[in-house]
């Protein structure tokens, strides 16, 4: 098993076909069907099959891929590192990102990074917080932003922020940033709210349980564009960090208003993993990272959120 075989197979499963990955990695379309046979010997078992829609991965082809990805993945890495532009630090990192703050902090961190750091190349995933601890645990991710995980030894974490939650409807709905909103109100109301066991779904009903309330949630979602698209087409409210809807509030699609009774807050964090070295161009682009964060708190552009690192 090479470089050069793990290289052939990643393409033909992203491809589907042997001759369009061929052409994408530059050599001729019986040297890759080779590649792949050997490598096949090398596993004993076969990696794909020929279906309608071309080459689909077997089971254990899909397993060998998702490995391949991370083992090509660090040799990028390492040569971008080995490799840097003269003069300054380099490599590639991978930054999770919590869909909540990506649209913040996506553009301010390029920005950044780019003007005191041309020789790193970052890569940017968004998604849930659990899905972020895991790719960071498996290598895919180089650093991420966490809801305050549970401790475990495979990452370490340090608490940056803590921003409320706020209760977000339509502009008919009454809402405004400077009328609090109890949760005992939204009893009886339809609630478009995260699929269990999202960290905010779990806070918000621990709170309701707590008070004896029962909530009427009448549509679940695992994407957060689905959630607010879900509130402007009129089907309910949502509970959401200020910092969520900023935008649409501005353009007077959404209106929001702080939950209190009880305040509930989430704990952002910045979590590495402990069992990896933290090369010189992660610790740059998190280092940046964390001065973008505090930068949008202490001008307002973090609604309700208040910095907790030094």
């Amino acid at each position: 098993m090479d470089f050069k075989q793990l290289r052939a197979l990643v393409t033909v499963a992203e491809t589907g076909n042997v001759t369009r990955a061929a052409t994408l990695l530059n050599i001729v379309q019986p040297a890759v069907s080779r590649q792949l046979r050997l490598l096949e010997e090398d596993v004993g078992t076969s990696l794909f099959e020929r279906g309608r829609h071309g080459m689909e991965l077997t089971e254990a082809g899909r397993t060998l891929v998702a490995y391949a990805r991370r083992v090509l993945h660090e040799l990028d890495r390492a040569r971008a590192e080995i490799r840097p532009s003269k003069g300054s630090i380099g490599g590639i990192v991978t930054v999770g990102l919590l869909p909540s703050t990506s649209d913040l902090l996506a553009s301010a961190l390029i920005s950044s990074i780019a003007s005191n750091y041309p020789g790193i190349r970052v890569r940017i995933s968004v998604g849930y917080a659990g899905h972020l601890q895991r790719w960071l645990e498996d290598g895919e991710i180089d650093v991420a932003l966490l809801y305050d995980p549970k401790h475990t030894p495979s990452i370490q974490v340090k608490p940056l922020l803590e921003e409320s939650l706020w209760i977000v409807g339509l502009p008919v709905s009454g809402l405004s940033a400077d009328q609090p909103m109890p949760l005992a109100e939204l009893a009886g109301k339809p609630l478009v709210l995260p699929s269990a066991p999202h960290g905010l779904r779990s806070l918000v009903e621990n709170a309701a349980t707590l008070m004896g309330l029962q909530l009427m949630v009448i549509a679940e979602t695992n994407a957060m564009s689905i959630q607010k698209s879900l509130v402007i087409a009129g089907h309910g409210l949502t509970i959401l960090p200020g910092i969520a809807v900023a935008d649409d509030i501005a353009r007077g699609v959404l209106t929001a208003a702080p939950l209190i009774e009880p305040t509930l807050k989430r704990k952002i964090v910045l979590a590495l993993p402990a069992n990896r070295q933290t090369t010189a161009s992660v610790h740059c682009v998190e280092s940046t990272l964390v001065q973008c964060m505090k930068a949008a708190v202490v001008c307002g552009d973090w609604l309700d959120a208040r910095w907790l690192a030094d």
